[in-house]
């Protein structure tokens, strides 16, 4: 049987919640078909992206951020993909996908796959690619997503069999287009760790829409189009792109504003996006608000943790209720990102089918305002002695330069009235996604851009046991829950299941939803073809430059 209608009718209901104007497409290119022009021979000329994302590994299997996955998207080709404009999935490489049995979903691969190094791409290559998702399991990377994976048969070089442990798994057919499911080729790649990225170039691992031309990691990446692609994905508009990593993002602006790059995105403070709407040399082009930013607890490390000399689940747990009193979402929405990003209330964001408020009676003064003598009430409850330390861990180079006035903003509010003492410290990225797994901070800033728009991107990779966030949060009525919805073919039910899970999670405050924002490029007056959609994937094959 298949259920491609179901899973794809739920996310049509998905996006259709966020309106049509939230879908701004800048001359989107259409149809499908993998035909592909040799490289450099499309006449959309020769385009720069700027950004400043970093780079942590283009091994899918050693990172799950969104500057990785810009790469990967890029490169790597999927079983399943979206088409630009929207989040409905398709084959991809793939010719056909669906369930055989409940817990079996059988997928067909196209005739003649081959890789850029002229490696034959089997069904051999792609269980090679889950299996090492799961043998590696990287704490930095997606295997999370897999949890529902039991085994990958191959039976002939065209066939693959995904045995999953309980099904039909309403989510899966997102999954094969996640971060968690790029196809890599197997004579390159290790099966039992993280491979570096300059053995990934060298081996020209690539069977996307492009291969990486040159790398200098966080520095320039440069891509040509793949002529033997043969995914369903329309062939690149352009003769080739370079992305330039930006350190500062004052620069980024600078540049686009000036037409030395032809794309910014990711990312711009909200007054520099004011400022570039105002500038004929460029236009802004906008797209639905998956993004999510929020605050992380170790469950072992904070206050009162699990591993701390004075250890007391209902103190810590009093820690964070307290914490939830006394955010202010508006303010930071107002004062610190100009409306860009708007206040999140829960751990789905606004517009996803089954999306709650469940934090907002809650905490602070139910209304979504915090609420200072609540927060006390709370902490002397809970027989907490004040002020409380917390050290606050951000980063300001991955999540934005505004990161630094959100971040001081929050430290007011949470010393308000004396309950609390916050240290805040900064700490670059690639070196803040390492010490996160590994208990360096209590407390942390983390945000999300999403795989697939779909409710269950924001409860498995959290709260799951071996969650990606690794902070030690363990709720097994929850983890039921996500199991029992991401298999629910009943839509009515699994909206219910998915406010459950919200509710529960928002009594444990495994952490502290902040805001929901917008996806924004600038790009250059004469660039057509940026693609913002409820796929959440930038891609840069319908850039294109008018000559």
């Amino acid at each position: 049987m298949s259920l491609h209608h179901s899973a794809r009718g739920r996310l049509g209901l998905a996006i259709g919640a966020f309106g049509a104007s939230a879908l701004l497409l800048a001359g989107c290119a259409g149809g499908g078909g993998g035909s592909s022009t040799e490289s450099g021979s499309a006449s959309g000329g020769d385009l720069i992206v700027g950004t400043t994302d970093k780079i942590t590994s283009i091994d899918p299997a050693g990172s799950y951020d969104n500057g990785s996955f810009a790469v990967m998207n890029q490169i790597y080709p999927f079983l399943f993909n979206s088409q630009y404009g929207t989040a409905d999935v398709t084959p991809d490489i793939a010719e056909s996908g669906e369930y055989t049995s409940d817990t079996e979903y059988t997928v067909k691969l196209k005739d003649g796959l081959k890789f850029a190094n002229g490696n034959d791409l089997t069904s051999s290559d792609v269980k090679f690619s889950f299996d090492r998702q799961l043998a590696i399991a990287d704490p930095n990377g997606p295997s999370s997503l897999l949890g529902n994976l039991d085994s990958v048969e191959a039976p002939d070089d065209t066939t693959v069999v995904f045995h999953l442990k309980s099904g039909p798994d309403q989510t899966w057919e997102q999954i094969l287009s996640s971060p968690a499911a790029p196809i890599v080729d197997e004579d390159v790649f290790s099966a039992d760790s993280v491979t570096p990225d300059d053995e990934i170039v060298k081996g020209k691992a690539f069977a996307g829409q492009y291969v990486i031309d040159s790398y200098k990691v966080n520095e320039l990446v440069s891509y040509k189009p793949y002529a033997d692609y043969k995914g369903e994905l329309p062939a690149p508009e352009n003769s080739s792109v370079t992305v330039k990593y930006y350190t500062d993002a004052s620069n980024l602006k600078l540049d686009v504003g000036n037409g030395d790059i032809d794309v910014a995105f990711r990312s711009l403070s909200a007054t520099d996006i004011d400022d570039l709407s105002k500038n004929d040399k460029v236009k802004v082009v906008q797209g639905p608000g998956g993004e999510i930013r929020y605050i992380v607890f170790n469950f072992n490390t904070m206050p009162y943790g699990a591993t701390t000399s004075d250890a007391d689940a209902a103190k810590a747990l009093a820690v964070r209720q307290a914490a939830a009193d006394l955010i202010d979402r508006d303010e930071l929405s107002k004062d610190i990102y100009k409306g860009t990003y708007t206040p999140l209330y829960s751990y789905v964001p606004q517009g996803l089918t089954g999306a709650t408020e469940a934090l907002k009676d809650l905490y602070g003064d139910g209304k979504g305002g915090p609420d200072a003598a609540k927060a006390k009430a709370t902490l002397e409850a809970a027989g907490v002695t004040t002020p409380v330390t917390l050290n606050l861990q951000y980063n300001g180079d991955h999540y934005g330069p505004s990161s630094g006035d959100e971040y001081a903003a929050i430290k007011s509010q949470l010393e308000d009235g004396g309950l609390f003492t916050v240290n805040l410290q900064q700490t670059e990225y690639v070196q803040y996604v390492k010490d996160r797994t590994a208990d360096v901070y209590p407390e942390y800033q983390l945000g999300w851009f999403p795989d697939y728009s779909d409710a269950d991107n924001y409860l498995t990779p959290f709260f799951s046991q071996k969650n990606f966030l690794a902070n030690h949060y363990d709720n097994p009525e929850v983890q039921q829950l996500i199991t029992t919805q991401a298999t629910e073919a009943d839509p009515a039910k699994r909206e219910e299941e998915i406010g459950q899970i919200q509710s529960l999670v928002a009594k444990d405050l495994s952490t502290l939803p902040l805001l929901q924002g917008t996806q924004v490029a600038i790009v250059g007056a004469d660039v057509d073809g940026a693609t913002l959609d409820g796929s959440f994937k930038f891609r840069y094959a319908p850039l294109n430059k008018q000559q």
